[in-house]
């Protein structure tokens, strides 16, 4: 939990984008909520609650990096070396004062540094000792990423720190237990900490990655080159380090009558949020949101409300930001949007869909498509998966997401990218069709 003061965190605002006008009898109501974290800067948080935070600049925080060292990791050898080089220069990115833990992952989890169920601090002499551990590291053994996942909780706890963040590799499948055994220690570890996860080179499942992150609020990739691991690690780092508040909920009111139908993040990647509902008193709901630095997301809210006569205007839901506190209360972030509906009967009003959630909705479609797309290709439908890659294609080049479109050509060709005109390639690189599938949830930003 974290433990906030008003002069500790950055400065939270939400805007509400929407068409609030309804026709007569008219029940859902779409808003795309822009949340913004800004002027909290690690610098400037610590300066304001020093009390809070360790001897490094920035929120007090633990970090546990879990390296897979399964007997595959050995091909091609180079493979452990690069991950033994990454995990390297994430220390090499920790703050002084941050503490930390090395997890070597097989069919079993060991503490690879410190070691004794304990924690390190991060300064010069610690960081070179775990660099000295990680030589060490050889492959060998089997695949049980829930047992990784429970050895960094039970550390990351142990630590009374404001943010707990792991760090998982992987170049395998889950095959020394079962998938239910992962998704229980993935419900045990929500919440306690959020986890990024990474899957280098082609042989692991894009699936078990993306639940991995999905579940722990943290991003997912592919690192398709081993040597390209220790710049993806280091930035990851970065990226913790940047983090100043932990456990910020999406909390939303709805009045009487009204029912939340989808929250989802749209940006920056596409996160079902509906089913992580918390209850939080009368009509209200927490949805978790995870750490935040210095950065702002998108969040497609849909309501449904109660139908009204012509003139009628109400509150269709209240949002707000929230982090709960360790005796058990929340302490409001200030920052607040309304979402509202009013019945017209102005045709044109009604009927009008506001920018920013027809670009999300193509985002979030789009996401969809091109898994569909990918698991008919696999299945051997190459007719439908034409049709959803082509719908992605067209979806990708009108909504300006670039970086998608890229990925879309190398697993087809692109006839007539306006209509969705597409012929699947005859041949495929394994490693760019897992990253079409992995990064499948990326979005871009709406031009406001």
């Amino acid at each position: 939990m974290a433990r906030l003061s008003k002069s500790n965190v950055p400065q939270f605002s939400v805007d509400v984008y929407q068409n609030e006008h309804l026709p007569e009898g008219g029940r859902e109501v779409n808003a795309i909520v822009t949340v913004t974290a800004t002027g909290g800067g690690t610098i400037g948080a610590a300066v304001t609650a020093p009390h809070l935070f360790g001897p490094g600049r920035g929120p007090s925080a633990a970090v546990a990096v879990m390296v897979d060292c399964s007997g595959s990791m050995d091909y091609p050898p180079a493979k452990m070396r690069n991950a033994r080089d990454a995990t390297a220069a994430a220390i090499d990115t920790l703050r002084d004062g941050v503490h930390f833990a090395v997890i070597g992952g097989t069919h079993v989890a060991q503490e690879v540094y410190p070691g004794g169920g304990r924690l390190a601090v991060a300064d010069p002499t610690t960081r070179e000792q775990a660099k000295q551990a990680l030589r060490k590291l050889s492959a060998g053994g089997g695949t049980a990423i829930g047992t990784w996942l429970r050895l960094a909780d039970r550390l990351l706890s142990s630590a009374d720190v404001s943010i707990r963040h792991g760090i998982l590799l992987t170049d395998g499948r889950n095959e020394h237990e079962s998938p239910e055994d992962l998704k229980a220690a993935l419900d045990s570890c929500a919440g306690h900490f959020t986890c990024d996860a990474r899957g280098v080179g082609t042989d692991w499942e894009v699936k078990e990655v993306t639940g991995i992150a999905s579940a722990l609020l943290g991003s997912a990739d592919i690192v398709a080159d081993p040597a390209g691991l220790a710049a993806d690690f280091t930035r990851m780092m970065e990226t913790t380090m940047g983090k100043e508040v932990a456990d910020v909920a999406l909390r939303v009111w709805t009045p009487v009558g009204a029912v939340i139908k989808f929250v989802k993040q749209v940006a920056p990647t596409v996160e079902e949020l509906t089913g992580r509902r918390t209850e939080a008193g009368p009509r209200a709901g927490d949805y978790p949101t995870g750490s935040w630095g210095d950065e702002s997301r998108d969040y497609h809210l849909c309501v449904e409300v109660p139908p009204a006569d012509i003139g009628r205007e109400m509150l269709a839901a209240r949002v707000s930001l929230v982090v709960p506190q360790p005796d058990g209360t929340v302490q409001n972030l200030g920052a607040q949007g309304l979402v509202r509906a009013v019945w017209t009967d102005d045709m044109a009003a009604s009927t009008s869909i506001n920018p920013q959630v027809a670009h999300y909705t193509g985002q979030a479609e789009l996401a969809q498509v091109i898994q569909q797309g990918l698991e008919l290709r696999k299945s051997g439908d190459f007719e439908g998966a034409t049709a959803k890659l082509g719908r992605a294609v067209q979806l990708a080049g009108a909504s300006g997401n670039a970086d998608t479109a890229k990925l879309l050509a190398k697993v087809v060709d692109v006839v007539d990218a306006a209509t969705g005109t597409v012929r699947l390639k005859a041949k495929v690189a394994e490693a760019d069709e897992m990253t079409l599938e992995t990064r499948s949830t990326k979005t871009v930003r709406v031009k406001k």
